[in-house]
């Protein structure tokens, strides 16, 4: 990933819209931390019905956006993400601390807590919005062939 724009992003994603829900990478150590960000408009189709004329963002989309950064954090620089897939698994410890509205810009962090057999994973995420924390919570996944 060169300049961790969309269509970088889309290179190590297989997501499109509407369900891409990262929009940049904003670093990483590229292998046990990346931060990415997702900027929430109210053009967004999930706002539709969620809620009308009081829009926020549906906690399940931003457990997505953390797992889409961590996949992208697992198959940062990895020549084989083209025959691999990562699946998410579970979430531990979730906690929605505050709404997500449109507007906000989420800065969505994820960290590797350990790995198993180069398959498994398990992760600590959260994104914040103007530094407080909206979500938190340990993904885990695993990365299968294609």
């Amino acid at each position: 990933m060169e300049n961790n724009d969309i269509p970088d992003i889309q290179e190590i994603l297989p997501h499109r819209y509407p369900f891409l829900l990262v929009d940049r990478i904003l670093e990483t150590d590229g292998e046990n931390f990346m931060a990415g960000i997702k900027n929430v408009s109210l053009g967004e189709p999930f706002f539709q019905g969620h809620f009308p004329g009081h829009p926020v963002m549906p906690g399940a989309l931003l457990v997505e956006a953390m797992a889409q950064v961590g996949a992208a954090l697992l198959f940062y620089g990895k020549a084989d993400r083209n025959t691999q897939q990562v699946y998410f698994s579970g979430i531990d410890r979730c906690r929605f601390r505050r709404p997500v509205v449109p507007g906000d810009q989420l800065r969505i962090e994820v960290r590797l807590l350990r790995q198993r057999n180069h398959r498994y994973f398990k992760m600590k995420g959260r994104a914040l919005v103007d530094g407080g924390v909206a979500v938190e919570g340990e993904l885990s996944c695993s990365v299968v062939d294609l």
